[in-house]
């Protein structure tokens, strides 16, 4: 029995905390969805301002095509005749106009030079750049988390000034200079990687198309041989821009982290006898927010700018297409070069936004 001065312990803050986190946990998913529609209304506006500036700044590049097509020692008759045939001669409105509807009907126009539509040129070369991209980010987060990591925990310390040391050592190295110089090590010298001829030897066929991606084609299909010369042949270039871009990785994560372990937070979480490898994995979720938004940044970068890495490797991506459209002044393949790459960018971070609204509630935007 309770005597007259024993009070029972209540219960009732229960249900009301549940009740208050149920509510906290509402308003964060309605943010989520009403940011999403938020986006959603102004992607035909973006995606107009993309196509425009595609537009823009692909006609009004200097050069003109209708002579380089023609060759040296032409006439102007002969020019003339070139830039009727292409619709050069008419004026920017009008062609603007002609652009917009073929894009509407999914035709990115034909090149000025092979006469190979551009959609067929995207279909091929752009799951190219993607497995390679994806792979060399991939190596580059990895490698430059870890020196990232090790200069932030080991402030003052011998490990920090080597990790430093190596962070502006990766950050030195053009990736076209790193390319060339695995090749003549790991390649000329120790014979460990295959010759820089593609994304598989001569003699060797792409797996039959399903997905558009060589790589998914050939484990989809089970043509082992295949998978694993694609491997190979990818081993050299995802490294050689993977090293490279880790530095950047690494100083952002370095920053972040040695911020995060500076803070009140961390050090009462080590008074209360959390291990150290919990207080660094709490750095690191603090920290992911800046490496997501860079992780994003550098998709888009890479994309299309990976191009001479890719023409040193005879890779066959966006950015070799790119350039060597851009050598000739073929004006479809550049328009078709900077939507494609455009319009990615403006998926990667509406979906990059998305996951920081997810991953933290503080995060809010307009």
């Amino acid at each position: 029995m309770e005597g007259p001065g024993v009070r029972r312990r209540s219960n009732v803050g229960e249900p009301e905390e549940s009740a208050g986190l149920g509510a906290l946990t509402a308003t964060h998913d309605k943010r989520i969805v009403s940011f999403i529609l938020r986006r959603l209304l102004v992607i035909p506006l973006s995606v107009f301002v993309v196509v425009s500036a595609a537009f823009a700044l692909v006609n009004l590049l200097p050069g003109n095509p209708a002579i380089t097509i023609a060759g040296g020692f032409v006439t102007e008759e002969r020019v003339a005749e070139i830039e009727e045939a292409l619709g050069l001669n008419r004026s920017l409105g009008s062609r603007y106009i002609e652009y917009v509807k073929d894009l509407s009907k999914g035709d990115l126009g034909n090149s000025y030079y092979t006469d190979t539509p551009i959609i067929d040129e995207l279909i091929e070369r752009l799951p190219n750049s993607i497995e390679l991209v994806v792979p060399a980010i991939a190596v580059a987060a990895g490698f430059g988390l870890i020196l990232g990591g090790i200069a932030a925990y080991a402030r003052r310390r011998v490990t920090e000034r080597v990790s430093r040391l190596m962070i502006t050592l990766t950050q030195s190295i053009p990736d076209f200079l790193l390319a060339l110089i695995l090749i003549y090590l790991v390649f000329f010298l120790l014979g460990w990687a295959p010759a820089p001829v593609g994304r598989l030897e001569i003699s060797e066929s792409k797996p039959e198309q399903i997905s558009g991606f060589p790589l998914l084609d050939a484990a989809l299909r089970g043509e082992w041989k295949i998978l694993i010369s694609l491997l190979h042949h990818m081993m050299l270039p995802v490294f050689a821009l993977g090293f490279v871009y880790s530095a950047y990785f690494a100083k952002i994560s370095r920053t972040t982290l040695a911020e995060s372990l500076g803070s009140k937070q961390v050090e009462f979480a080590r008074a209360c006898g959390l291990s150290e490898w919990q207080v660094f994995r709490y750095a690191f979720l603090v920290a992911r927010t800046p490496l997501l938004t860079y992780t994003a940044m550098l998709f888009g970068t890479l994309l299309g700018g990976a191009a001479i890495v890719e023409t040193i490797f005879s890779w066959r991506g966006m950015g070799q297409w790119a350039l060597e459209a851009m050598l000739k002044v073929d004006l479809p393949a550049i328009q078709g070069f900077v939507l494609v790459t455009g319009l990615s960018t403006l998926l990667i971070y509406l979906i990059l936004d998305i996951i920081v609204m997810i991953l933290d509630p503080r995060v809010k935007y307009p």
